[in-house]
């Protein structure tokens, strides 16, 4: 029996991700993981405080926020054995428990520009999170260490199938068309 798990990629235009695109020339720049295709639950490294770019760590994201109101996307699906799928969720409920100790790796997304593999204890970017994670679960999402990972990385893996691409927002009529119940619908 397989189970399938989702990874995120978005642009959400703000000063960073562009510096970061300026880099990388990839038009997604921030990688997140949801355990369901509705996109309910999403975890990743980035803001705590979508107006305070400086407090970041690891993050249940919501994407309901503004913050994510003009976001281009890319939600691919990953399929699983439940063994795996378990263990994923075994790894993200640790990061849950130790969340403050949890901090952004700044200087790992600097190790990714020159190809130098700057390990942190207890830090991370986005994409280095969500191939860590896969990593530990017995799941090689890309041929390099999680360290060097970038979030152009994950589109191009054989391991991750393209489920939807376009705004955010409009997920939502995309998952009425396919009789998918969204996670933007209002009461």
């Amino acid at each position: 029996m397989s189970t399938d798990i989702y990874v995120l990629l978005t642009d959400t235009g703000t000063m960073f991700t562009k510096m970061i695109r300026t880099f990388t020339r990839d038009p997604l720049n921030h990688a997140s993981l949801s355990f369901d295709i509705h996109l309910t639950e999403v975890y990743s490294f980035g803001r705590k405080n979508p107006s305070n770019p400086f407090l970041a760590g690891f993050v249940k994201e919501n994407l309901r926020d503004h913050f994510f109101q003009n976001t281009n996307c890319a939600i691919y699906r990953c399929s699983l054995s439940t063994e795996k799928y378990n263990s994923i969720r075994n790894e993200i409920f640790l990061f849950e428990q130790n969340q403050n100790r949890y901090r952004y790796n700044l200087l790992g997304i600097f190790g990714v520009l020159f190809n130098i593999e700057w390990q942190r204890d207890h830090a991370f970017f986005c994409s280095q999170f969500v191939a860590t994670v896969f990593e530990r679960s017995g799941v090689s999402l890309v041929d390099k260490s999680p360290l060097l990972v970038k979030p152009g990385d994950l589109q191009h893996t054989t391991q991750l199938e393209l489920v939807y691409q376009g705004k955010l927002q409009s997920y939502m009529p995309y998952c009425e068309y396919k009789k998918i119940p969204s996670p933007f619908q209002t009461a």
